[in-house]
């Protein structure tokens, strides 16, 4: 599982083929085992993940799922505060555009469907759900598996260490280096003397409606 599918995370490689970035918070599965980690990034979490009732990689296939909405409308389905918005992920109904098809809304009612059992891709044949959907009909997943699919887009860029296409406020950052000491030998030694961080609870719990 990826648990951090984000735009930011999504980038174009020279030829215009997506590569996915950032897997800091990625972790292996067993198909029986569950996390019960509170990761990502709150407009793309699932519901399992913002109530901490433990969650798998179908809560990777929600995050798709409201990639797949703002990429179609341009804008996320939940928007607001942190708490505001873990609490609509929960609670609210997504209302789907008019001016989508058909498919695309099937496709995206099958991937936020709140209960994970019940999403798109959690089934036993997994992610051959979603590919053999009638949306993405006439796709040749093998083909672009390979690179032998031609992207619609591809970056203007001087080579493949070209960083025009990044923000100066970025590329222009001076790198820093922030060394951290040596651990203590000794099994007794607290690796976090002086660490005052508590994970708080969900926000939304602390917030009526």
């Amino acid at each position: 599982m990826h648990r951090d599918l984000k735009p930011e995370n999504i980038l174009m490689d020279t030829d215009g083929h997506v590569m996915l970035t950032d897997f800091g918070l990625a972790k292996e599965f067993d198909e029986n085992k569950r996390s019960n980690s509170m990761c990502g990034t709150t407009e793309y979490m699932a519901p399992e993940i913002v109530k901490g009732k433990g969650h798998d990689k179908a809560a990777d296939w929600w995050s798709v799922g409201i990639l797949l909405y703002e990429m179609l409308t341009g804008k996320p389905p939940f928007l607001g505060g942190k708490g505001k918005i873990q609490q609509k992920i929960v609670k609210d109904k997504i209302k789907l555009p008019q001016f989508l098809s058909n498919e695309a809304h099937a496709l995206l009612k099958g991937l936020l469907q709140k209960e994970p059992e019940r999403r798109l891709g959690s089934g036993p044949s997994g992610a051959e759900e979603i590919k053999s959907h009638k949306w993405f009909k006439g796709m040749n997943w093998k083909k672009l598996e390979a690179r032998e699919v031609k992207p619609s887009f591809k970056p203007e860029v001087s080579g493949r260490q070209c960083i025009a296409n990044f923000d100066k406020c970025w590329t222009d950052m001076s790198v820093l280096d922030s060394p951290a000491s040596s651990p203590s030998s000794d099994p007794k030694a607290n690796p976090f003397t002086n660490f005052t961080y508590v994970r708080p609870p969900p926000s939304f719990l602390n917030q009526t409606t």
